[in-house]
């Protein structure tokens, strides 16, 4: 047997480097909730009560102004991250307002109306049986049955239900959805009732002469007739169900745009400052048990790389914002369609870290800007090949901005193929297969040919 010694270089993680980066990938809510726990584990971590932060707040709010003026949408999650709450873990999660849904709405309406008894019941046990469209599935029949009550007393109850907001609550398919809401405009458009009565097929393949000549009405008219129908809601439900289970956003990121530049600002004033408490550290420096000083030795310890694993998270994830926002600036100052390609390697490069940082750094993490609000892996995007020069050809996001243009602008009579649409992208720099085109018209839910033709 022959013994040989050799040296080879290992990389370990340690605890701490574990912890760091396991910090770097929380969102918002999982590090708030993570920040509670410890501090409810680690008595030497102290936050700083909320009155400490008032000034710090107030500026960040100050400096929100520019984007409250810009969009509407962004003042209202201004609104919903500024709202005074004792409990911080408030704006998160789910919302259970029954204000809020469906059951709680139409129900409320019911219960003031001066009915008899029993047809209130019969109504409540309707609303309770609405799916989330708001849609009745099953046939007023078996629900008469299953209530136990006459089919006449039923359908009374349905009369109401179909009364009450939103319009076309209480359906039992689409046709009678839409014409609930046809019948409460003023004045009813009675060619409209008629198309969704006995012309849906046919309204969902544009056929107009067809209607025209199977309602005896002008063409014209039936066009117009078949515009308002397009601004229908055929699920009047879906509103109240989804807020349900609604996840407010907090972004992480929020860049406030100026005539000349854009400013990044964190938006972190949600979280508490972690210091060391000044008792248990005298208590350490003071103490003689030798079990009580390893114990808030250790404790000390955990709790220094802690927040330095949380600082550390807030200026890698800076970097990346910062990096984001000067490659993709075409996108911040024009909007969607706009983005250029740019990958994680890029970022990384730039601000000098490895590629695995980056993609920690943006999961789960958003940013709010004049646009909306976006996630951070949103701004990624492959390029769609190289161009005869070497040099990238547009991103998935421009080609698709593209293609909607193209058939925004198409004669409707006579719609361009997924080939022609082809072959018009490719002669303005974006050259893409016939299949691409498709798979992103698809993605953009828009008709192929068939579907989009309007037919005199």
């Amino acid at each position: 047997m022959e013994l040989n010694l050799s040296q080879k270089q290992t990389q370990t993680l340690s605890p701490q480097m574990m912890q760091s980066m396991e910090i770097l990938q929380m969102g918002s809510q999982e590090l708030l909730e993570y920040i509670e726990e410890a501090v409810q584990e680690n008595p030497v971590l102290e936050p700083e009560e909320r009155y400490d932060r008032a000034n710090e707040s107030d500026q960040l709010r100050r400096k929100l102004e520019w984007l409250e003026s810009t969009d509407p949408q962004n003042r209202y999650y201004h609104q919903q991250d500024t709202e005074e709450q004792d409990d911080r873990l408030s704006n998160y999660g789910t919302m259970e307002d029954q204000e809020s849904s469906l059951y709680y709405y139409v129900l409320s309406q019911l219960k003031v109306l001066e009915l008899p008894p029993e047809v209130v019941e019969a109504g409540a046990f309707l609303v309770e049986s609405l799916n989330a469209n708001g849609w009745l599935d099953e046939p007023l029949e078996d629900l008469a049955v299953g209530y136990g009550c006459p089919l006449a007393l039923m359908e009374e109850a349905l009369k109401v239900v179909q009364s009450l907001e939103p319009a076309g609550v209480g359906a039992r398919d689409l046709s009678e959805c839409l014409r609930l809401q046809l019948i409460r405009r003023t004045p009813v458009n009675q060619l409209a009732v008629r198309i969704v009565e006995s012309q849906l097929d046919a309204l969902s393949k544009s056929r107009y002469g067809l209607i025209a000549r199977a309602l005896k009405a002008a063409p014209e008219e039936v066009r117009a007739a078949c515009e308002l129908i397009r601004t229908l809601n055929p699920r009047p439900g879906t509103g109240f169900a989804a807020r349900e289970h609604l996840t407010y956003i907090n972004p992480d990121i929020i860049v406030v745009s100026f005539p000349d530049h854009f400013e990044l600002l964190t938006n972190d004033y949600y979280f508490p400052h972690l210091g060391i408490s000044g008792y248990y550290t005298r208590l350490l420096k003071e103490s003689d048990d030798q079990q009580v000083k390893e114990y808030l030795t250790g404790k000390v310890r955990q709790a220094k790389w802690m927040v330095h694993a949380i600082e550390q998270r807030r200026s890698t994830l800076m970097s990346c914002a910062s990096c984001i926002l000067d490659l993709q600036e075409a996108f911040f100052r024009q909007g969607p369609g706009h983005l250029v390609p740019m990958s994680l390697a890029d970022v990384a490069g730039h601000i000098g870290v490895h590629e695995s940082t980056v993609s920690r750094a943006v999961k789960d993490k958003y940013i709010q800007c004049s646009m909306g609000v976006y996630p951070l892996s949103y701004f990624f995007s492959r390029g769609l090949g190289a161009s005869a020069g070497g040099e990238e050809t547009a991103s998935p996001d421009a080609a698709k901005a593209l293609l909607k243009k193209l058939i925004a602008g198409e004669d409707k009579r006579k719609p361009l193929s997924d080939q022609k649409l082809c072959e018009l992208m490719s002669a303005q720099g974006c050259v893409l297969s016939r299949r691409t085109v498709a798979k992103y018209r698809d993605e953009l839910h828009i008709p192929s040919t068939t579907g989009r033709k309007q037919y005199e």
